[in-house]
């Protein structure tokens, strides 16, 4: 039975609001002569975030597999799909941050890094545990789920402020 882990909705959610937070100005103060392509280059970059956030982990009776899409590829993020006989253990490195990343390390020495931003991730550690046999308990998500939602509601607020300043500007341009 094939399951997906897309990426976590607040991970997304909170990527996509500040593109949005620091972009929505840009088509509106930009000088005439850069309208249309400011305003070309807030879509195509809308697109793109929206794309890269778009990962995901797929898990079978065989292997797990980590698939991006085509933009992410051509950013430099790859797929990777690993047979669950091939992972010999779960490596930990600490971050600057204080927080730990995780890689399955296989027979042949290679280190898939453990995504830990998806959707239902203590099902995806349970699947990994009962395919490997490794210790999962440790394993949480890379930042704490409060941090997503902070953001997403700062970014959400910087939108709101951008829309009352642009709305009270078009009032004041059209009393003159």
């Amino acid at each position: 039975m094939i399951e997906k882990f897309k990426t976590l909705f607040f991970v997304k959610s909170s990527l996509i609001s500040l593109y949005l937070a620091l972009t929505i100005p840009i088509p509106f103060i930009s000088i005439d002569k850069l309208k249309i392509f400011s305003l070309l280059t807030f879509i195509l970059g809308f697109y793109l975030i929206i794309n890269i956030t778009s990962d995901h982990v797929e898990t079978s009776n065989n292997k797990i597999s980590y698939k991006t899409s085509f933009i992410s590829k051509i950013l430099g993020r790859k797929n990777w799909e690993i047979s669950w006989e091939d992972i010999k253990l779960i490596k930990s490195l600490a971050t600057s941050q204080g927080s730990k990343v995780y890689y399955f390390n296989t027979d042949k020495g290679d280190n898939y890094l453990i995504p830990q931003r998806v959707e239902n991730f203590k099902r995806l550690l349970d699947i990994v545990s009962q395919k490997t046999g490794l210790y999962v308990s440790d394993i949480s998500y890379l930042s704490p789920l409060w941090t997503y939602k902070l953001l997403t509601f700062l970014s959400v607020c910087m939108i709101i402020g951008e829309i009352f300043a642009f709305k009270d500007q078009m009032l004041s341009m059209l009393n003159l």
